[in-house]
């Protein structure tokens, strides 16, 4: 991805944000220059990845299949005891988020405002396939069981609960608009812990064609 392209999709998703009365952490906005004068003070935001993120998963299409994210906070089982992390998310109608799982995060994801969230589910087995078989989930602490491969949709204030191994693929659904999703979670480390049904690209090659308006989490070690 270029580096142009990037700074537009932060300051149209600061935009949006904005739009839904939804507050980031001042820091969101420091420019290259604030982190260089705040740096001996944010070791936890290295450490533990906080801040902005996006992938286009290797697919060189980010509307049609991307994800871009804001890490407000998350714990980090080497250096603190924090067990926990929050994420904030934009997904545009039709924007495809690959069919994944993780072995170690238990996860909420949470319509938070705008269009509806698409998601499709499936189990796993000892192989980490697609499973035949009915499974349960919690969906605002009501059980559901549901078919492999079945499409739920979150509307604005729903969530689900999405435990270790279960698949899950999500989008925004078409006409609806974009989709601002949260997610709450135990420590998330996207290094790791992301089993990709398909194997792809979790963070992207970046055509350095303009300096950064902010920095990503994949920046930090490269500029500061």
């Amino acid at each position: 991805m270029k580096r142009s392209e990037i700074n537009n999709l932060i300051r149209e998703a600061l935009d949006f944000f904005d739009s839904m009365s939804f507050k980031l952490p001042p820091w969101a906005y420091w420019s290259h220059d604030d982190w260089k004068k705040n740096r001996v003070n944010c070791e936890e935001i290295f450490k533990n990845q906080l801040g902005w993120d996006l992938t286009d998963f290797g697919s060189d299409d980010f509307p049609g299949s991307g994800l871009l994210l804001f890490t407000i906070r998350n714990g980090n089982l080497k250096f603190d005891q924090k067990p926990y992390a929050e994420k904030i998310m934009i997904v545009g109608e039709g924007q495809v988020t690959p069919m994944h799982f993780h072995w170690s995060k238990m996860e909420d994801i949470i319509n938070r405002g705008g269009g509806n969230l698409m998601m499709e589910l499936y189990n796993s087995d000892d192989n980490e396939e697609f499973t035949d078989q009915p499974f349960e989930v919690s969906m605002d602490g009501i059980r559901k069981v549901l078919d492999p491969g079945s499409i739920i949709r979150l509307t604005p204030g729903e969530s689900i609960t999405l435990y270790q191994g279960l698949y899950h693929k999500f989008y925004g659904e078409t006409g609806k608009g974009k989709v601002m999703v949260g997610e709450v979670s135990a420590v998330n480390d996207d290094h790791t812990d992301n089993r990709f049904h398909d194997e792809l690209g979790r963070f992207p090659e970046i055509e350095e064609d303009e300096p950064p308006v902010h920095l990503l989490v994949g920046d930090y070690e490269k500029y500061l």
